[in-house]
This record gives C-alpha cells, sequence and structure tokens, in this order.
C-alpha cells in the first residue's frame, strides 16, 4: 500500500507541473448495466473504445442483474487486452484507471471497480472514479467540435432522464430530472406492450419511419424543469386495450403509426422541456447524451429546434451515446488533470447522483 501512495504522490507532482510535456495515458472501464467496455485515452483522445455485448437478456425481456455480473466477469479481460491492443498501448505505458463508480447494478458495477482497483494497485498508479451519468455528457469531448462552457445537456438512458446544466468539464449540476420512468423505460415498456423484442427503442424507432404519427396520448405535466413518463405509459396501455378490445388485429394492421404516435409524444416532451430549460437559463449551447440520443427523431428534432432558436447544437457520435468506455475516459482524464484521484477503499454507488461542483 506504501508502494502505492508514492506512485499517487508522483502522478500528482506531475499533474500540477505545467512544465511537464508528459503525455497521459488512462485505460477506461465501463461495467453499470449488461455492456463491458474498455478504451484508451491519451491527452484527452481516443485510441480505443472496445465493447462486448450481452445478447442473452433478449429472451428475458430486460436485463436480469445476476447474468449481467457473471458476463461481465468473463469478458472484462478480453475487452480490456483487445482495447490495449488496438491503442497499441502496454499496461506499462498506463498513468491510471478510470472506472465507473455508479449508477447502475451492484453486481456489474464490482466487477469493474474490483478490476480497474486490482490493476491499479498492481500496476503502482492511481485510479479515478467517474460517475456514469456524468460521463454521458463528457462524451461530447471525445471528439471535436466541443461545446462552448455553459452549456445545457439533454441526457437521455434507459434508467435515467436529466437536464444538465454544464459550467466546466469537473462542474454540472441537474436541474431537472424525472419523477418515475425514464425516456428509455418508455420505449421499451411501450415496446413491450406491442409484443416487439426488448431493446424496444431501435425498433420502434425504425418502424415510426414508416408510419404517421395519428394518435395522440396523455402529456403530463410535472415541475418546470422535471419529467414523467408513467403516464404516457399507462395512457397508451389504455388505448391499446380499447382498441384491441373492438379489432384484435388492430395493433399489427397499425404497428407503424402506432410507434410513430408514441415516439412523437415521447420527443415531443423532451424537446419543450428543453426549450423551456434553455430559454430560463439563457444559454445558446445545447446537447444531448446518452443511449436515447441516438434516436433518429430526437436528433433531427433538436436539430430544427436549434435552428429556430439559433443555438449551437451538439449531437454526440452514435459510438458515444449508448455505454462506452471512451466516455468514462474522457470523463476520468479531466478528472486526472484536476487531482481527483480515487483509493483503494471505494466501493460501486448504484444510485450515485451528480453533484455540484463534480467531485470524485
Amino acid at each position: 500500500m506504501k508502494k502505492n501512495n508514492i506512485f499517487v504522490e508522483i502522478s500528482f507532482v506531475i499533474l500540477m507541473n505545467p512544465q511537464s510535456d508528459k503525455s497521459i495515458t488512462i485505460l477506461a472501464i465501463e461495467s453499470s448495466c449488461d455492456d463491458t467496455s474498455a478504451a484508451i485515452i491519451r491527452d484527452g483522445e481516443v485510441l480505443s473504445n472496445c465493447i462486448a455485448n450481452q445478447t442473452v437478456h433478449a429472451q428475458y425481456g430486460g436485463v436480469v442483474p445476476e447474468l449481467a455480473s457473471r458476463m461481465h466477469d468473463k469478458n472484462i479481460v478480453p475487452v480490456v487486452s483487445q482495447a490495449l491492443s488496438v491503442a497499441g498501448v502496454s499496461k506499462t505505458d498506463l498513468d491510471a484507471v478510470a472506472f465507473t463508480k455508479g449508477p447502475g447494478l451492484l453486481g456489474s458495477l464490482l466487477v469493474g471497480v474490483n478490476f480497474a482497483k486490482s490493476l491499479g494497485l498492481g500496476l503502482g498508479i492511481p485510479i479515478v472514479e467517474v460517475n456514469h451519468m456524468e460521463a454521458h455528457v463528457m462524451a461530447h469531448f471525445a471528439e471535436a467540435p466541443y461545446p462552448d462552457f455553459p452549456f445545457l445537456c439533454l441526457t437521455v438512458s434507459g434508467g435515467h432522464t436529466q437536464l444538465v446544466l454544464v459550467t466546466d468539464h469537473n462542474e454540472m449540476e441537474v436541474i431537472g430530472s424525472t419523477i418515475d420512468d425514464a425516456a428509455g423505460e418508455a420505449f421499451d415498456k411501450t415496446g413491450k406492450l406491442l409484443g416487439l423484442p426488448y431493446p424496444s427503442g431501435p425498433i420502434i424507432d425504425k418502424y415510426a419511419k414508416l408510419g404517421s404519427p395519428l394518435y395522440t396520448f396523455a402529456k403530463p405535466s410535472v415541475g418546470e424543469f422535471d419529467f414523467s413518463f408513467s403516464g404516457l405509459k399507462t395512457s397508451i396501455l389504455y388505448a391499446l386495450q380499447k382498441r384491441v378490445k373492438e379489432d384484435p388485429n388492430w395493433v399489427t394492421d397499425n404497428i407503424y403509426d402506432i410507434c410513430a404516435s408514441v415516439q412523437s409524444s415521447i420527443v415531443n416532451i423532451l424537446l419543450e422541456k428543453l426549450e423551456y430549460a434553455v430559454d430560463k437559463h439563457n444559454v445558446t449551447s445545447v446537447a444531448i447524451a446518452g443511449g436515447v440520443s441516438a434516436n433518429s427523431a430526437l436528433r433531427e428534432g433538436l436539430i430544427a429546434l436549434g435552428k429556430k432558436k439559433h443555438w449551437h447544437t451538439y449531437i454526440p457520435a452514435f459510438s458515444y451515446c449508448t455505454d462506452n468506455a471512451a466516455m468514462i475516459g474522457i470523463s476520468g482524464y479531466y478528472h486526472y488533470l484536476a487531482g481527483h484521484l480515487s483509493h483503494q477503499g471505494v466501493s460501486p454507488e448504484p444510485r450515485l447522483s451528480i453533484t455540484y461542483p463534480s467531485k470524485s
């Protein structure tokens, strides 16, 4: 342990020395849910970003935590080896290991956290804990153009829907969030009602392009910057039950229009809240992040709204929308520069939230 502390002090001296021209190479680990990912970041540039997906959950209609943690345990060493190989980097070249501390599934997080702690201890290099939701925002710094500060980011994923005001790389504040279901859950739960495979979000997006938003559903009324999708899901359920009672083939015959209507409802809720928040906070740079930011209607809607409102609009590449280690590495890189190093006693926090200013 003493040896490890010495290395942490040396790393910190290098960080705080403005004359040092040493490159900073970070291995990043992401294991918050069902994807095992590792990436190599050097001086804020992504050299590799490798992901092992888990298909075992599709048959259960959702992620099974126990199965997810077992697959992480199986995949993490091969994925890390692949990330090092693709980047052309050796373990001895690493200056730190960044990892997801939370939020996420406890068993999945444990695999990544313990791997990072063990590797950091074995190599005598510092470890850097990262907030998964903060990292989704920081994915915008994985490749240019980068947003100007301050900017407002709509972060939408399977488990979270948040409006985040970002004033610096390590300073962000959640100004609004969902009070029940997240946008991603609304897509997946609706897909289950429609008999679509899991995950349903991409399928609904695909089908929506073939239909028209002919049907309307209940629109939530909650706090000024908050979201709610539970009522929308219930409204969709009641509409389906009523229509199917009248015509058993209604869903099959109208699946494209139903998907277009569901998607339109979810996207309109998101964009209306975003527009209101941007006007209230008087920012001109606006971004989206998270798995649902890959949705074509949301991306197109944001671009159109941005042109109308004269915003600077930032949309991440598809590879940085879903869970990936590159975003963990980018966030970890800026925490490393700020001297926010973790310790061997760190534990996963499944319900970790963004704090302001953000501190690891």
